[in-house]
């Protein structure tokens, strides 16, 4: 029954634990969208943008070498300014280890000292030694989500430390079957342009550099300016000392996490059809589902096996060993061609091995995994077909007190020659969402036929 599955998953935790004043009408020194007429180009949003622009180092403290570099701009007069959280992530959690500088696109160098997060959007607000400095100001149809889809945007940062430079391409809107809001860039990004300003013609922030496609050409990704915009306004006034930002980083993971796991369970499940079985699919729009066959493949299968899988577009960037949050519900529906019953369960074996997608470091991060496997009874409405085989594996988070990697893995059966093998793989959940999540999954689990 669903409390034999309960008491499974139970004693496997028990044991793993081990903008409205922030929107300017425009850079200072450059006319407003309104006023501009022509509209100037990427020649004169370059020429008024190096006293603006940063490129953010960190390095090793003790050795005083760069381990890596990123982009940044001023929002202030007074030295605020935005960069990527993966930018400054390693001096954020390891403050005795790293330190943070910034060399100014006008030459200017100098200390950078980190002032808050936003760990979901990816973004940090850090202050430099600089006053009376021009700055870049927010787009306001950025901030209140009106900006047309095909505009002219240009995005700037220092790609590959070869030099400040500026990328054109446009805005188109947000990036679909996504849970974290990016915006569709269409421009080439590269590594160190990462915190950097996408702006339009008169040089009003629209989004924040932060990733691109690989395997894709001219697909990149941008924060939206409003995130940008509401860091400011949280933490233009911080002092933190460096133990409470990495504090920050975990609670902040923990609290975007719950709500990712409560909107999951809120959206709930759709009963799908795979042969002779019924099995759930997310409702959450946010997912991207794709199916496979081994109908073609060579030599020809001796069984047939017909999967789905749908991923969430999800993760967390936490470390730059840790990029944490992927979900995924698939399914794999088996039928013998010509196997007898041994050898089609030793495919169901191989299909049915729980993989536990890792996040990061295993030793750094992880508790050991532990699994259990047992047979589960299901609704009575079901209690004439077979018990389900369910595997429940889980690995506790070291850093993140309460949070747990699941993978579980459902095989029902209820002819000898097809089966449905199902897994929810969860990363980064507490213990009540993880079991809530798995029972729901379980109970729509059934044969039709």
């Amino acid at each position: 029954m669903i409390s034999a599955f309960i008491g499974i998953v139970r004693a496997l935790f028990w044991r793993s634990a081990i903008m409205a004043a922030l929107c300017s009408a425009g850079v200072a020194g450059l006319p407003s969208r309104a006023e501009s007429q022509p509209l100037p180009g990427a020649e004169t949003v370059y020429a008024s943008a190096p006293p603006r622009l940063l490129q953010i180092r960190t390095l090793v403290a003790d050795a005083g070498r760069q381990t890596s570099t990123g982009s940044g701009f001023l929002v202030s007069a007074d030295g605020l300014a935005i960069t990527n959280y993966h930018v400054v992530s390693d001096a954020a959690l390891e403050p005795k280890t790293y330190r943070l500088e910034y060399t100014g696109a006008d030459g200017t160098q100098g200390a950078v000292a980190l002032l808050a997060v936003d760990l979901p959007n990816d973004l940090a607000l850090v202050r430099v030694e600089k006053q009376n400095a021009p700055f870049f100001g927010f787009d306001k149809a950025a901030l209140d989500g009106s900006l047309p889809k095909g505009e002219r945007l240009y995005s700037l940062g220092n790609p590959l430390d070869l030099g400040f430079t500026i990328i054109e391409g446009t805005y188109n809107g947000l990036v679909e079957h996504s849970y974290n809001d990016h915006i569709h860039f269409t421009g080439a990004l590269n590594p160190g342009m990462s915190g950097g300003p996408a702006v339009n013609a008169q040089g009003q922030v629209v989004g924040v550099n932060v990733a691109t496609r690989r395997g894709g050409q001219l697909i990149s990704f941008l924060v939206p300016a409003r995130f940008a915009a509401a860091l400011v306004a949280r933490g233009q006034d911080a002092k933190p000392a460096p133990a409470d930002l990495r504090k920050d980083v975990i609670a902040q993971l923990v609290s975007w996490r719950g709500a990712l796991y409560k909107s999951l369970g809120e959206e709930g499940f759709r009963d799908r059809v795979f042969g002779s079985y019924q099995a759930p699919e997310t409702r959450a729009a946010w997912f991207e589902c794709w199916a496979s066959t081994n109908a073609s493949a060579s030599p020809k299968p001796r069984a047939s096996i017909n999967s789905t899988s749908c991923k969430a577009e999800a993760s967390v960037y936490v470390a730059s060993d840790l990029n944490t949050g992927a979900v995924e519900v698939s399914h794999a529906y088996a039928k013998s061609i010509d196997l007898n019953q041994f050898q089609f369960a030793t495919v169901l074996t191989q299909l049915a091995q729980p993989r536990l997608t890792l996040g990061g470091s295993f030793r750094k991060w992880y508790t050991p995994q532990h699994c259990n496997e047992d047979f589960v009874g299901m609704a009575p409405a079901a209690a004439e077909h077979p018990p389900l085989r369910v595997i429940w594996c889980a690995q506790g988070y070291r850093e993140f007190d309460g949070l747990y990697d699941v993978a579980m893995v459902a095989v029902t059966q209820d002819h000898a020659d097809e089966a449905l093998v199902s897994r929810l793989s969860l990363q980064a959940i507490a213990y009540d969402d993880a079991l809530q999540l798995g029972k729901s999954f379980l109970e729509r689990l059934q044969a039709v036929r």
